[in-house]
């Protein structure tokens, strides 16, 4: 039954192994998964209907929903050659018995037209073994040069009503574009759809840059730069592409951060050869210090409800992660496996903190409880660094580098259970990605 299939994808995507209720159509239920490996869902996508002027977007749209669905590792699509209905219409009375024939356990149908220079996608999402649909039909629109937007907010909102999840695929990622000899790397920032498409350049490759973060709404940008000779925390209009210091700060500030209300920011600012982590007032510029140690404080974060702030320090000997309050304060170690932790950033559902960790001479990208507990490795390899969540907390992107002399970084993301590990179809070499929030 599709309803067994929901309940267990939704305690694999939580890579617990612990029992939790769950919301069935029925009521209700209860069911303890004990491992994160699941079959993916077959699921079916009769051929979209052109109800006007759809002409090369009918297929695109249809094709771009079977592969956001189907990038997640959740899904499988039963390929067209295998349908035995063939709907004359959107409005068409859905043949259950067709689509049971060819175990599709879900039904996507949906039209396209286009007019007044917007493509117009609507769907339909049904429960084939209960015969009925799963929610009411919906209608989403955008301009012809901006179509796939309607086609990932579709197959979001497919992904939502079967995982019960949040959606992310219609969101942006900002990432560094690398070029050139890695003793003499050339470096852009960019920002791109979460599948790597449509990619526009930020800046130009003039100076390093580095460590671009989103500001809440997507409408600015934290980064990096080595414009000054020295790296110095940036703000930028995403827009406009107007960008300022962050202040007048005597010494080098670097690794900045919003809070989650777009209020505060946050960075590391060293002077006289101490590292510590400050806090900036993001409309007067007043500033802060947030701690004040012997040691390097640096990669801070702050919890989605803007209370806690997570960051590294190597004030243990070697580098750690702590908690502290949002107002600085005693901070609290969360790490203590061997080797080294970096780069913590605070899962968007406040559960979970994902990290970098080297140890044994390999890196890994990591997550744990956020009071340190249930840590689990998700990926090893020769090097592995800087994660980013997507909105809904469920899926982690990072930077892999190829080993070798000239080695070449490139993005990758994996869900939380560690199982569904896939490249982003990015030209050229990229790192340092931030997902951005879901676009409006």
């Amino acid at each position: 039954m599709l309803r067994n299939f929901l309940l267990t994808s939704v305690m694999a995507l939580a890579g617990l192994g612990l029992a939790a209720p769950v919301q069935a159509q029925d009521g209700p239920l209860r069911i303890e998964i004990t491992n994160g490996v699941i079959e993916p869902m077959p699921f079916a996508i009769a051929a979209f209907h052109d109800e006007g002027g759809a002409g090369e977007y009918l297929a695109q749209v249809q094709n771009l929903i079977a592969a956001d669905l189907t990038g997640t590792g959740l899904f499988r699509e039963i390929p067209a050659s295998a349908h035995i209905a063939r709907p004359e219409s959107f409005d068409a009375p859905v043949s259950y018995e067709d689509w049971k024939a060819i175990n599709a356990q879900a039904l996507v149908t949906g039209a396209v037209r286009v007019e007044g220079g917007k493509v117009l996608v609507k769907f339909r999402l049904f429960d084939v073994f209960a015969g009925q649909p799963l929610g009411d039909g919906m209608q989403f629109d955008a301009g012809t040069g901006n179509w796939r937007r309607a086609a990932h907010k579709a197959a979001d909102q497919v992904y939502a009503r079967l995982t019960g999840e949040g959606p992310y695929f219609d969101s942006r990622v900002a990432f560094v574009q690398e070029s050139g000899p890695k003793d003499a790397r050339r470096k852009r920032i960019g920002i791109m759809d979460y599948d790597g498409a449509n990619v526009k350049w930020l800046t130009d490759d003039s100076a390093l840059v580095l460590k671009p973060r989103f500001s809440p709404d997507g409408s600015r940008l934290l980064y990096t730069s080595y414009a000054s000779g020295f790296p110095q925390a940036m703000v930028m209009d995403v827009n406009s592409l107007a960008a300022r210091s962050l202040g007048q700060q005597q010494g080098m500030s670097f690794s900045p951060r919003f809070s989650p209300d777009g209020r505060w920011i946050l960075y590391s600012l060293e002077q006289g050869g101490n590292t510590d982590i400050y806090q900036m007032d993001a409309a007067s510029g007043a500033q802060r210090a947030l701690t004040n140690a012997p040691s390097i404080e640096t990669s801070p974060s702050y919890s989605p409800d803007g209370r806690q702030i997570v960051f590294e320090s190597d004030r243990s000997g070697t580098p750690q992660l702590y908690i502290m309050g949002a107002n600085g304060g005693e901070p609290k170690r969360i790490s203590f496996g061997d080797g080294r932790y970096g780069t913590p950033v605070w899962s968007p559902r406040g559960d979970m903190i994902a990290f970098t960790r080297q140890v044994n001479g390999k890196f890994h990208i990591g997550v744990m409880r956020t009071d340190g507990s249930e840590e689990k490795m998700l990926t090893e390899s020769f090097l592995d660094e800087g994660p980013t969540w997507a909105p809904n907390g469920r899926v982690v992107m990072f930077t892999r580098v190829t080993p070798g002399g000239n080695g070449q970084p490139f993005l990758h993301s994996v869900d939380i259970t560690g199982r569904n590990m896939r490249p982003v179809k990015i030209s050229g070499a990229a790192s340092d990605p931030d997902w951005g929030p879901l676009l409006p």
